[in-house]
């Protein structure tokens, strides 16, 4: 399979470095034309064993990890996305299957029957982690994205605040499902880019007294396990 690692930044940013910020980066870089409104919200699902696997690598800082989630945008169902992210170090890439609204709510259920039949290679992946590592829905995680693009480097810059957790609730395409503010939830400013990563977006991307961090929107969102 052919993949390529990206480069990723993380900084926790403060309401004013958020307003100069969407200022700066509006003024060199478009909009993501996916974004209404200039933003969108997404709500995923993680995945994790009984043994807490995924958030303890990310607590202890493994250099390889990875973590399985189901997501939607804006509350459509009519696309969801089966998702695992793997990280070596500070590189990072993504795989993604879609599925329907029928499949996502079988995986809620625990129904993986059909899973080794779907023909996705990913499916198929989380149907055999569900069976033999433990893999289950564990915690539901909302927020708000605004969406910034750059085409050379293939750059991607995204502010995410409004980061809620659904506590014990786990049933992904129910727009009942209540969430809560996940604790001290911080504003993120996200940079992601491929080979290089342009001066221009560099220069509109510092934030002075802000330092690269290894935030976790599930981890922050496990808070009241």
């Amino acid at each position: 399979m052919d993949f390529q690692y990206r480069h990723e930044w993380k900084h926790e940013i403060s309401y004013a470095d958020m307003l100069a910020l969407r200022q700066r980066l509006s003024a060199v870089m478009a909009r993501d034309p996916h974004a209404v409104g200039g933003s969108y919200q997404i709500r995923s699902l993680y995945f994790d064993n009984l043994a807490d696997k995924a958030l303890r690598e990310k607590i202890d800082g493994v250099n390889m990890r990875e973590k399985f989630r189901i997501r939607l945008y804006n509350r459509d169902s009519s696309v969801i996305h089966l998702e695992k992210k793997a990280k070596r170090g500070g590189l990072g890439t993504k795989f993604s299957a879609s599925l329907t609204a029928e499949e996502a709510q079988k995986i809620v259920d625990g129904d993986t029957a059909w899973m080794m039949e779907s023909g996705r290679d990913l499916v198929q992946e989380l149907c055999c982690k569900m069976r033999y590592q433990g893999l289950r829905p564990k915690t539901i995680v909302d927020y708000t994205r605004e969406p910034f693009i750059y085409r050379p480097g293939n750059v991607r810059v995204t502010l995410d605040y409004n980061i809620r957790t659904g506590l014990s609730c786990r049933d992904f395409l129910n727009p009942d499902c209540v969430t809560v503010p996940a604790g001290d939830a911080p504003i993120l400013l996200e940079v992601k880019w491929d080979a290089f990563l342009p001066d221009i977006i560099r220069d509109a991307v510092q934030t002075p007294g802000r330092r690269v961090e290894a935030f976790s929107k599930y981890a922050q969102c496990r808070v009241y396990d």
